[in-house]
């Protein structure tokens, strides 16, 4: 088959991209019979790294990126989403793959497509995720065409799948479930000398304990209730732990707390704890997740939580959301806690903190379920979903 590729995302920084990068890869590898054209804008192909015979990469000429143009508080220039359609149609395909509902744009009339929807966050939350209703509407939009286009729906869990059914009345029987995994980056520290380093370069003093937590800083993140359990946890103590929250604090794209995030690190006078070190490249990063207590996840909701997944690969605790798949995928790994309990993510936290004994215990089999997961096993499900959806 001639499979067609949106890859305008392979430029995101998030999860998007993340999945993306890794899952379309794979599926190329496991089907050398197969070509795919993937369509890109210049900042896609300038990160585009997917080099294997069956793969074509082919750059359309955009006003802007469209990762970056398809914002929370933005929209995508319908000229910009004109040029994808036509160099779709020119491309003479059998089936198209969309990884991500986010960068969707129109499809030729008649051409037979598999979207990736990851989650029901948006619809469930929308005051969390949009800024404007106009943000809201835009996006309501795509996603309603997009289902309309595809033939089958793709996403990341079932628990994914079973949101998306009872929040946007898809099918379940046009659902398909392509589950994630962790990069090969991540595993274990080799030596304790490397995890002190990358402590250090985020500025953790010698000998101190820390939490980490890895994404964006938007609001159905409840980074505000991490904050406020964190303090809570350091009150007192003589040694306090420190709190690492890794993320892009500068150009990102979605909606974001993050300065109500900090007003409350101030008011609460834990600035001295808690470091903001921006991105972090995933071979530094496997380091602060295998040195960490625990990494924090407690959101509103999660499609899957590959940042819990990442850092249970390198040998980390877990605290994350009971609103998610995570509780089974990393059963045994971590306490789980219901969205928006201050006082249980306060709890779990001391817990860790002050059992090492049942914080060894939860990490090395959070490490054993994340070992388990493979993006091979998404990539086949991807491609069985495009070879029944073009039939």
């Amino acid at each position: 088959m001639r499979i067609g590729v949106d890859a305008t995302s392979w430029a995101n920084g998030r999860g998007y991209g993340r999945f993306t990068r890794h899952l379309v890869p794979a599926m190329a590898a496991l089907a050398p019979e197969h070509r795919f054209v993937c369509f890109v804008d210049r900042a896609a192909r300038n990160r585009f790294d997917l080099d294997l015979p069956n793969v074509e990469p082919v750059e359309v000429a955009t006003a802007r990126s469209q990762t970056a143009a398809a914002s929370a508080d933005g929209h995508r220039s319908p000229v910009d989403m004109l040029r994808l359609t036509r160099a779709t149609w020119a491309a003479d395909l059998d089936v198209f793959f969309s990884p991500t509902v986010y960068t969707y744009y129109p499809l030729p009339p008649g051409l037979r497509a598999v979207v990736t929807v990851h989650d029901a966050i948006a619809e469930r939350f929308p005051s969390l995720t949009f800024p404007s209703r106009r943000a809201r509407l835009f996006w309501n939009i795509k996603v309603k065409a997009a289902l309309l286009q595809a033939r089958l729906v793709l996403t990341v869990s079932d628990y994914a799948a079973d949101d998306l059914v009872a929040v946007l009345g898809i099918d379940r029987t046009r659902l398909r479930v392509a589950t994630e995994a962790p990069a090969p980056a991540f595993r274990p520290s080799e030596s304790p000398d490397q995890v002190a380093e990358a402590a250090r370069a985020v500025a953790v003093p010698p000998a101190a304990a820390w939490f980490v937590y890895v994404g964006g800083f938007n609001p159905h993140k409840h980074l505000d209730i991490v904050v406020k359990a964190f303090a809570e946890v350091a009150r007192d103590r003589p040694e306090p732990p420190h709190l690492i929250l890794v993320g892009a604090t500068d150009g990102d794209v979605f909606f974001s707390s993050q300065h109500s995030v900090r007003a409350l690190v101030a008011e609460l006078a834990v600035g001295e704890l808690v470091h903001w070190p921006g991105f972090v490249a995933d071979e530094a990063l496997r380091h602060l997740h295998s040195g960490a207590v625990a990494l924090l996840l407690p959101s509103a909701s999660e499609g899957f939580g590959l940042p819990a997944v990442e850092a249970a690969a390198c040998g980390a605790a877990v605290i994350a959301t009971t609103a998610s798949p995570l509780p089974a995928l990393l059963e045994g790994g971590g306490v789980f806690v219901e969205p928006g309990d201050a006082e249980a993510l306060t709890a779990a936290m001391r817990l860790l903190l002050d059992e090492p004994a049942t914080r060894r215990r939860m990490a090395a089999r959070a490490r054993e379920r994340a070992a388990a997961l493979s993006w091979d096993r998404g990539a086949r499900a991807a491609l069985d979903a495009l070879s029944e959806a073009a039939a």
